[in-house]
């Protein structure tokens, strides 16, 4: 069932996005060459309890950590572990944050660079939110969730990388995952997708690979990873519906 939320509902879940957009924002400052994951991860949780929230994942069965931290060909789900960042690697941080009865969801990539690389672009990760933002602009009362879809599938593909058929968004609320399902691909008919409606609120992901879509579960059974060890990007919002446009909540 697809859950309509009221305005008073938006309104917590804008201030809990508010301050899931602060604990990224200092994990992100947090992430440079040394630092060990299980140490972003130990300040994530820290962040998220001063600010008045419960970290989502953690009530995700048998998942014990605040935060998913991906590195390189992670694609999701990796496990804040002992592993220290190094220049040029990739890191992908997810962060959910539960406050006064509501989710919001939360994904950025990164690279991990030094003073001289750090004003030069790097077209995957633009690539990544560029779609994003692409897919938000979808987002709004009348379209269907495959209008989402195929902006995200779009913006990949014709940079030459690939959409990740086998993970999606998803509905977002009182549940960190509700319906419907928000693929990054347009799997068929646009018209057969569910439709969009004012007071749905979503978690827009952009899951994509550098090159094939193919995945496999990480020894760790948690982590999934790229099947060919290329590069994967995660970027993810959640946002609230309106009739002609789309609000994000995960914003400062």
């Amino acid at each position: 069932m697809i859950t309509i939320k009221s305005k008073e509902e938006i309104e917590i879940m804008l201030e809990g996005g508010r301050r899931l957009a602060e604990v990224m924002e200092e994990a992100i400052n947090l992430s440079k060459a040394g630092i060990a994951l299980y140490q972003l991860e130990e300040n994530i949780e820290k962040s998220i309890l001063q600010k008045g929230g419960q970290p989502s994942f953690k009530m995700v069965p048998n998942y014990h950590w605040a935060s998913c931290l991906n590195i390189n060909q992670g694609v999701v789900h990796g496990i804040p572990n002992k592993y220290h960042l190094k220049e040029n690697d990739y890191l992908s941080l997810d962060i959910g944050f539960f406050y006064k009865d509501f989710h919001t969801d939360m994904s950025r990539t990164i690279k991990i660079e030094n003073g001289k690389d750090k004003k030069k672009e790097d077209k995957f990760l633009e690539i990544g939110k560029k779609a994003l933002e692409k897919a938000i602009e979808a987002a709004k009362s009348g379209n269907r969730v495959g209008h989402i879809s195929e902006a995200i599938e779009k913006t990949v593909r014709m940079a030459g990388y690939s959409s990740v058929e086998a993970l999606t968004g998803h509905g977002i609320g009182h549940s960190l995952h509700e319906n419907p399902p928000i693929p990054c691909f347009l799997p068929g008919n646009i018209k057969s997708t569910p439709l969009l409606k004012t007071g749905m609120t979503l978690a827009i992901e952009v899951i994509y690979n550098q090159g094939s879509s193919d995945l496999v579960l990480g020894e760790d059974n948690w982590t999934i990873e790229t099947a060919d060890g290329k590069l994967a990007g995660l970027f993810e919002d959640t946002v609230a519906i309106f009739e002609d446009r789309s609000i994000v909540l995960t914003k400062k």
